[in-house]
């Protein structure tokens, strides 16, 4: 049997997806600001 595809590690998902990751783009920001609009419970992982 193959491994399963998903390994996760906390670390690189924060570094990928993280809050820092998304101010530094116009783009990731604009995410953010959306989801803020929206009223997320948490902006970012």
């Amino acid at each position: 049997m193959p491994k399963r595809t998903y390994q996760p590690k906390k670390g690189k998902r924060a570094r990928t997806h993280g809050f820092l990751k998304r101010q530094a783009s116009p783009t990731g920001r604009r995410v953010v600001k959306k989801r803020r609009q929206k009223g997320r419970k948490r902006l970012t992982v």
